[in-house]
């Protein structure tokens, strides 16, 4: 069990690293941050649809056929887990060395927009408060860290729960 946690949360890990570094640096250089939230979303699904896999895995091969809610919930939490670290150790990489001003260009683009939309003074000045306060806890690198997990965790406990509700079996029918 602990061979097939370890892999499909490497693997996840390394999908949504991937997609996430991607999708930085082409909204960093194009400074169009429209439309990566999505990607980045969709590929946390395809990265955590590799917890159906392992639970599929653990209950088929080595279970005998059977494998409880809480069991299967357990896989898929690990390997959230591990996958999570992953993200959040790459960006952590990406943001400090290669993307220093990252929150200065998302800042200035989500200001743009909400400009370019027509909105009052005030809804202006509070997307400026809102962008300021980010880049003020971005300075912090354990704010960093828990805003990070904040956005992959949360998607890989719903799929581990979804999963382990479509997986569980307590006796194998025959």
């Amino acid at each position: 069990m602990k061979r097939n946690i370890i892999v499909c949360g490497l693997i996840a890990g390394a999908i949504v690293s991937i997609m996430t570094v991607t999708s930085t640096s082409l909204c960093y250089t194009s400074g169009d941050f429209e439309g990566s939230m999505v990607v980045g979303y969709v590929s946390m699904i395809l990265a955590f649809s590799l917890i159906y896999v392992a639970v599929k895995n653990f209950r088929d091969k080595f279970n005998g056929g059977t494998v409880t809610f809480g069991k299967a919930f357990k896989i898929g939490l690990y390997i959230s887990l591990i996958a999570s670290t992953i993200y959040v150790l790459v960006w952590l990489v990406d943001y400090y060395l290669f993307v220093p001003d990252f929150m200065d260009k998302y800042s200035a683009a989500m200001i743009k927009k909400v400009r370019e939309e027509g909105s009052t003074l005030t809804e202006i000045n509070k997307t400026v408060a809102e962008m300021n306060g980010y880049k003020e806890m971005y300075k912090n690198p354990l704010f960093v860290i828990l805003l990070t997990y904040t956005e992959i965790l949360p998607v890989g406990l719903i799929v581990s729960l979804i999963c382990a509700l479509i997986l569980k079996r307590k006796t194998v029918s025959k």
